[in-house]
C-alpha cells in the first residue's frame, strides 16, 4: 500500500494550524506540512507542530497506566483496576473529609482537546467540590478582573483587519500565536497584511520584539511599570483633550475622578521612573489617541504575569474606554462566534458586576472564585494548611503544574503530600513522576475533534468551525483512552453523572467522542454530521451579526476609577523608587527578570522533542551585550540567578533587544526537582517566586515575571 494523506490541524497551541499529514502502510504519521488550502492558516505551520511524529511516537511517551509502587518505581496496571482502585480511594476520602477534599487542575492538555477541556471542572462541580482550578488563575485573569471592576462594552472590539491603529502591550503574537483581537491563524502574515494598508502599530515591552519590529513607536520600558506607564499615557491624552468626549459623556461614569488619580503620573515621572524618554511617551499618546481612531489596545502576560497586573490591565483597557475604541451601532461584528450562542450585541457599556464578591471563598486568603474556579496561587497552601477542607486528593489532567505552577518547591512538597495523585497525562514529565498512578490519552492526530473553541471572538477574525477525524491510531499494543473515559468511568463506579455543560449522560452505556463533542458544539449553526463532511471546516459569515443601538433600560456605564483601583494607583505613586534598582521586601536587587516564549515550546509542552531539545536542551539567561560586557561575562559563561525566594542556575547569552537591567529567560523548564540537570532541562523560574507573599489582590497572581533578582558569576 502507497503512503496516503489525510488533512487534520494541530493542536497544540490555539492556533489550529490546518496541516497535511502523510501516512505510511502502517499508519502511522511520517510528516506534517502546512496546508496551504487552510480557510484560516494557509499553509503556516510552527517548528514544533511540524514534529508531531516524534510527539506521537517518541520514547517519553506512556502507552500504558501506570501505578507507583513503593520503592518509587512505575509498572503497568491493567485499566479498570486503575480505575476500581482510584475511584475506592475518592470514595473513601469523600466519605471522611467531604467532596471539598478532592481537587484538579486542568492545563493546556485538557484546554486544547475539545471533548475533554472542561471535563474535570464539570466532574468536580458535580462531585460536589469547588477546588477547581486551572492556568486560567494564573495567565491573564487580570482581563477578568478588569472587566469586573470598569465594566465591559457589549458590542466588542474592532478587529484586526478595521484597524488603523495597536498597541499590543507586553505580547508577542508572531511567537506566542495568542492575543485578544489580533488574529492567531498565520500571525506573521495578518501583520504584514495590516501594516501594508498602513495600520500603525505601538509596542510596548522590555525587549525589541518579533512584533516590535513592525512598530512606528516602541517604548522598552524597566518590567513591572506597566501601571506607571499606563497612567502617564491617560495622563497625557485627557490633558491634551485627546479622549473622545462624546462616548466619556454617554458611557464613563467618574471621568474626573480618573483624571484626578493619574495627576501625578507626569511624563517627567514616568520618564524617570519606567526608563523611557517623555517625548516617545507623547508620541506614543498622541499617534494612539489623536492621530488614529479605531482599534485599541491589547495585553499579554507581559502585564498580567508582573506586579499590580489587575490595576495594570485595568489602567490599559481604560485607554481603550477614554478614546472610544469599540464598535458602535450598525456596525458588522467581525466574529460573533461559532461554538458559543448568539445573543444581542448592543452598542452599550454592562457596568461593572465584581462576579468575585459573592459566592464560594477559599479557606486560603479568603479569596472568592473567577468563572466557578478557584485561584491557583493559592492551590498549594490549599492542599498543605491542615483543616476542614484540606485538599486531600488530586487530579491532574492534561498538565505538568510542577514546571508551569509558580512556587515550585512549595508545589512539589505539595503534591508529594497528597494521599493521592492521578496524571491524565500522555508523556513522563515531572509532574507524572509524582503521581500515584498516571492515565495516559490519545494524541491530537488519534482523536475526533473541534477546533478552538475557547476565546474564538478574541483569537479568530472569522467565525470559523472544523471538525477532524481520528488520523492515525495510536501506536500499536498502546492502552491509551479519551479523556471522556476517566471522568465517565469514575463517576459510574461513585454513583455520579457523568455531566458535560449541563447535558447527562448514560451511566449505562459510555459515550462516544463525537458525542461529547455534539455537546460542545450544540450551537454550530449546522447539525455536527454536517460539519463532518465539510472537510476544510467552514467560515460561517452567511449571517452576519450586527450591533444594535443601546437600550436605555439596561444600559450601564464604565467606572474608570473605583476606589480599590484608586486606592492601588495610589499606592504606586507613593512607592519609593531608585532607576536601575529593585527594592523588594528589604532586599536590593539590580536587575528584573521577565518571562519570554519560543516557538519551538508552548510552555512546558514540546520541549522534549527530540529536534527540540537539540535546539533548546536549557533555557538560557538573556542579557545585553552592553551589560554583559560591564558585567565581565560573555555568552556560555554560568551564573546563578537569586531572588528573595530562590536561586536557580543558568547560562547567560547575549541578546541586542533586551533592554539593560532585565533577563529574559522562558518558563515551564526544569528537570527532577532534587536532582537537577540544568544543562540537560534547564531551570524552573518558579524557584524564584513565592506564593507566600508579593499575591495581586482579588485573583490572588503571583510575582512571575519582573522578578527582582541578582546576578552572580560562578
Amino acid at each position: 500500500m502507497a503512503n496516503r494523506e489525510v488533512k487534520s490541524f494541530c493542536r497544540f497551541c490555539t492556533a489550529c494550524c490546518g496541516v497535511t499529514l502523510t501516512l505510511d502502510d502502517n499508519q502511522r504519521i511520517t510528516k506534517v506540512v502546512g496546508d496551504k488550502d487552510d480557510l484560516m492558516t494557509q499553509g503556516y505551520a510552527c517548528f514544533k507542530g511540524l514534529q508531531a511524529p516524534a510527539a506521537l511516537y517518541g520514547e517519553d511517551r506512556i502507552l500504558e497506566p501506570l501505578k507507583r509502587q513503593p520503592d518509587g518505581s512505575f509498572a503497568p496496571i491493567d485499566l479498570e483496576t486503575a480505575l476500581d482502585e482510584i475511584a475506592a480511594k475518592l470514595g473513601e476520602t469523600i466519605e471522611r473529609h467531604g467532596p471539598a477534599a478532592i481537587g484538579g487542575f486542568r492545563g493546556g492538555g485538557a484546554v486544547l482537546n475539545a471533548g475533554a477541556g472542561d471535563l474535570l471542572h464539570y466532574w468536580l462541580q458535580t462531585l460536589g467540590s469547588p477546588k477547581s482550578f486551572s492556568t486560567t488563575t494564573i495567565d491573564q485573569s487580570a482581563k477578568i478582573i478588569a472587566a469586573g471592576r470598569l465594566g465591559v462594552w457589549e458590542a466588542g472590539k474592532v478587529s484586526l483587519a478595521d484597524s488603523d491603529i495597536r498597541l499590543m502591550w507586553g505580547v508577542n503574537p508572531l511567537v506566542s500565536l495568542a492575543t485578544s483581537y489580533f488574529d492567531v491563524s498565520n500571525p506573521s502574515k495578518r501583520m504584514k497584511e495590516a501594516r501594508a494598508r498602513g495600520m500603525k502599530l505601538i509596542v510596548i515591552d522590555p525587549r525589541r520584539t518579533e512584533s516590535a519590529k513592525y512598530a512606528d513607536v516602541f517604548l522598552q520600558p524597566y518590567p513591572g511599570e506597566d501601571p506607571t506607564l499606563a497612567a502617564g499615557l491617560l495622563r497625557i491624552i485627557l490633558s491634551e483633550g485627546w479622549e473622545d468626549a462624546e462616548f466619556c459623556r454617554d458611557h464613563v461614569a467618574d471621568l474626573d475622578r480618573l483624571r484626578a488619580a493619574v495627576e501625578p503620573f507626569t511624563p517627567e515621572y514616568v520618564a524617570r521612573r519606567a526608563g523611557v524618554s517623555a517625548e516617545d511617551l507623547h508620541r506614543a499618546a498622541s499617534l494612539f489617541a489623536r492621530e488614529t481612531s479605531r482599534g485599541g489596545a491589547s495585553t499579554g502576560t507581559g502585564p498580567s504575569m508582573a506586579p499590580h497586573s489587575n490595576l495594570s490591565e485595568h489602567l490599559i483597557e481604560t485607554l481603550n474606554v477614554v478614546c472610544g475604541r469599540y464598535l458602535r451601532a450598525s456596525e458588522k461584528i467581525a466574529n460573533p462566534g461559532v461554538f458559543q450562542a448568539r445573543i444581542p450585541r448592543r452598542a452599550q457599556a454592562v457596568s461593572p458586576q465584581r462576579w468575585w464578591e459573592s459566592g464560594y471563598k477559599g479557606r486560603i486568603g479568603h479569596y472568592g472564585t473567577l468563572i466557578g474556579e478557584m485561584m491557583t496561587g493559592t492551590m498549594a497552601d490549599e492542599i498543605l494548611v491542615p483543616g476542614e477542607g484540606q485538599i486531600r486528593c488530586f487530579i491532574s489532567h492534561g498538565s505538568n503544574l510542577i514546571n508551569t505552577v509558580p512556587d515550585r518547591k512549595k508545589m512539589v512538597r505539595a503534591m508529594r503530600s497528597l494521599d493521592l495523585l492521578v496524571s491524565i497525562e500522555p508523556y513522563m514529565n515531572e509532574t507524572a513522576r509524582l503521581s500515584d498512578y498516571i492515565i495516559p490519552t490519545k494524541l491530537h492526530y488519534e482523536r475526533a475533534d473541534l477546533s478552538i473553541y475557547v476565546h474564538e471572538q478574541a483569537l479568530l477574525q472569522k467565525p470559523y468551525a472544523r471538525y477532524t477525524h481520528p488520523a492515525a491510531p495510536p501506536p500499536a499494543g498502546a492502552r491509551v483512552i479519551d479523556d471522556w473515559y476517566f471522568f465517565w468511568s469514575i463517576s459510574k463506579r461513585l454513583g455520579m453523572t457523568f455531566t458535560v455543560d449541563g447535558t447527562a449522560f448514560d451511566m449505562t452505556t459510555p459515550p462516544t467522542t463525537d458525542d461529547i463533542l455534539a455537546v460542545v458544539g450544540r450551537n454550530i449553526p449546522v447539525p455536527l454530521e454536517e460539519l463532518k463532511q465539510a472537510e476544510m471546516g467552514r467560515i460561517f459569515d452567511d449571517e452576519p451579526q450586527i450591533v444594535g443601538p443601546a437600550d436605555p433600560q439596561t444600559a450601564g456605564k464604565f467606572e474608570t476609577m473605583p476606589a480599590d483601583v484608586a486606592s492601588e494607583l495610589a499606592g504606586i505613586a507613593a512607592e519609593a523608587f531608585e532607576p536601575g534598582v529593585s527594592l523588594s521586601n528589604g532586599q536590593r536587587f539590580t536587575h528584573r527578570l521577565i518571562s519570554r516564549r519560543i516557538r519551538d515550546v508552548h510552555n512546558s509542552t514540546g520541549r522534549t522533542i527530540p529536534a527540540v531539545r537539540q535546539r533548546w536542551p536549557f533555557n538560557p539567561a538573556y542579557m545585553s551585550p552592553e551589560e554583559l560586557s560591564a558585567l565581565g561575562l560573555q555568552s556560555g559563561d554560568r551564573v546563578t540567578i537569586n531572588s528573595d525566594a530562590g536561586s536557580i542556575a543558568a547560562i547567560v547569552e547575549s541578546d541586542p533587544t533586551v533592554r539593560r537591567g532585565v533577563i529574559s529567560m522562558c518558563h515551564g523548564f526544569g528537570g527532577d526537582p532534587d536532582q537537577p540537570d540544568y544543562e540537560r532541562e534547564g531551570s524552573s523560574t518558579g524557584e524564584l517566586i513565592s506564593t507566600d507573599r508579593d499575591l495581586d489582590p482579588i485573583n490572588a497572581m503571583p510575582r512571575m515575571s519582573a522578578i527582582p533578582v541578582n546576578i552572580v558569576p560562578a
